[in-house]
């Protein structure tokens, strides 16, 4: 199953034509006073007559200016088994070459630059939970200027925290059964262990596996999801640019989560990624479906990534690196002129 496919110099002037045959020569004109040449012609004087009036120029067009992104990333945050810094600075080069001008920034100081730009792009910038109170400015001070931010800040998914697992888990769609109170715990399916991570948690910050007993006094706390821990033969992780399917990636190793192989999904595949992406609304940015498949061969989301989705493009071939940069740019594109 291949990618969605992605949806030139001036013309040349007219040439002079030649002055029409068997017109006069233009009659001798005045000449100087020394005698040596035609006499200027007389020019337009200032009001007092005093001198010339100065000449009126029309003003020159303004050159036209290429986007300004503001492209925030961590280049520094140490990703086990994931390089931030090479993946964004490869990305910003094909955007750069694709019409954009760009300057990278660290997550806790994009409130304070995002007015000057066009537009903010939040890339590999890491956890939020580090920085909630920070993160939570940057998006009030979004708002507050009418500043564009790509992914645009009403997804749905990761980007509000993981209610979305509870939403999903209570409307009936694939997704490993999630519940955040005690006395939902009887819905969840038997298991050896348990998971336990923050609502607000991400890159497996705080999670933990517990025994059934541990779970009522656990989940009474209420800030904590519930989740049974899945068997499963792998992960795989379908990436899209809006709702446009790009590639696939899969960790044939349950030990070793981001050991990542292409992956060619299925006709089956696709649509439950598509599910997720069609639920989330979002008109554009970069979306990363995560699933596990059961022993059973039935596939469960594990999270919607619509914040800052590692895209693991040293991962892929460079045909399918420069499709997904050429497929991104178009993206950005369309979002600032909407």
């Amino acid at each position: 199953m291949t990618a969605d496919p992605p949806p030139s110099g001036p013309a040349p002037a007219p040439a002079a034509r030649p002055a029409p045959a068997g017109r006069p020569a233009p009659a001798p004109g005045p000449t100087s006073a020394s005698g040596a040449g035609p006499a200027p012609a007389p020019g337009p004087t200032s009001a007092s007559g005093a001198g010339p009036a100065p000449a009126h120029r029309l003003p020159a067009a303004a050159p036209s200016r290429r986007p300004r992104l503001l492209y925030v990333t961590d280049l520094a945050y140490p990703a086990r088994g994931r390089r931030y810094g090479d993946e964004d600075v490869d990305l910003t080069a094909r955007l750069r070459r694709a019409g954009f001008d760009l300057a990278l920034c660290h997550p806790l100081d994009a409130a304070a630059l995002m007015d000057s730009f066009d537009a903010v792009v939040v890339r590999n910038s890491g956890p939020v939970l580090p920085y909630q109170r920070e993160y939570e400015a940057f998006r009030e001070r979004a708002a507050a200027l009418g500043t564009r931010v790509y992914n645009p800040l009403h997804g749905r998914g990761d980007m509000a925290g993981k209610q979305y697992l509870l939403d999903l888990t209570a409307a009936g769609y694939p997704v490993i059964p999630t519940v955040d109170r005690p006395e939902d715990l009887h819905l969840l399916p038997a298991a050896g262990q348990y998971v336990v991570k923050p609502k607000a948690g991400a890159d497996s910050l705080g999670l933990r596996f517990v025994p059934h007993e541990e779970l009522p006094a656990l989940a009474a706390a209420g800030d904590l999801l519930v989740q049974p821990r899945v068997d499963f033969r792998h992960e795989v992780s379908f990436y899209f640019v809006d709702d446009r399917f790009q590639y696939a990636l899969y960790a044939p190793d349950p030990e070793h989560r981001w050991v990542l192989e292409p992956y060619e999904p299925t006709a089956a595949d696709l649509a439950f990624a598509r599910r997720f992406i069609d639920w989330n609304t979002l008109r554009h940015g970069v979306q990363r479906v995560d699933a596990c498949r059961t022993r059973e061969g039935e596939l469960l989301l594990v999270e919607l990534e619509d914040l800052n989705p590692y895209l693991s493009l040293d991962r892929v071939t460079e045909p399918v690196r420069a499709r997904f940069a050429e497929t991104l740019a178009r993206s950005l594109h369309a979002f600032l002129a909407a």
